[in-house]
């Protein structure tokens, strides 16, 4: 797939948020071992040395990028409709719209929550915050449909894992050719139920429910 390049412009009009926008784009159309210096810059029509001075090194620029994957994450989340009063279709709702999210650009989601880049450890204070931020958005979801008794935290990252789980493994299985004789047939409709019904079979394992017992 061709890189989309932004247009050229003189290197002191190189702002961050064009870098990036450039890096977001080499991330999308080439996935994450394309994430160099110099196919950044040259995505933004700018020099290496230009990237240099704005983050440092890659390790810089890898750092703003994830902050801008989980920045996209959030505003997902925080779009998501209004609340209505079935909490448990709520948060279904919103595992649905996650598989989406990942679906969207599995290379988006492996720089967030996998590891394409083995030498690229996110800061750790910059991973507390923005794992942190996401997953508040989540666990509000799961509060309101979490009897007394039920930690809304413990049974929000059980949730979380699953659906991870389950995104991983489809992303990872429908990356290669269909195995022969495989229980699950390679569409997306049949990948679609798997993760829905394993998310709601976890839903109802941890004993989540609307507060009129619905």
């Amino acid at each position: 797939m061709a890189i989309r390049h932004l247009s050229m412009q003189p290197a002191e009009h190189h702002s961050r948020e064009r870098f990036l926008d450039a890096a977001l784009a080499v991330l999308l159309d080439r996935g994450p071992t394309a994430l160099t210096i110099r196919g950044v810059a040259e995505a933004a029509g700018a020099s290496t040395i230009a990237v240099y001075t704005r983050f440092g090194g890659r390790s810089g620029l890898y750092d703003a990028l994830y902050e801008r994957t989980f920045d996209l994450l959030r505003e997902m989340l925080e779009s998501l409709p209004p609340e209505t009063e079935d909490g448990l279709a709520d948060l279904l709702g919103l595992a649905m719209e996650f598989r989406a999210f990942a679906w969207a650009n599995p290379a988006r989601y492996a720089l967030m929550f996998e590891r394409p880049l083995p030498d690229f450890n996110p800061d750790p204070g910059l991973r507390a915050v923005v794992l942190r931020t996401t997953f508040e958005l989540f666990i509000d979801k799961v509060r309101r449909v979490s009897p007394p008794g039920i930690d809304a935290r413990t049974a929000g990252y059980q949730l979380w894992s699953t659906m991870h789980g389950l995104m991983s493994m489809e992303l990872t299985l429908r990356s290669r050719p269909p195995v022969s004789g495989w229980f699950l047939s390679p569409t997306d409709e049949a990948y679609e139920e798997v993760y829905r019904s394993g998310v709601r079979s976890t839903i109802t394992g941890l004993g989540l429910r609307n507060t009129d017992g619905s």
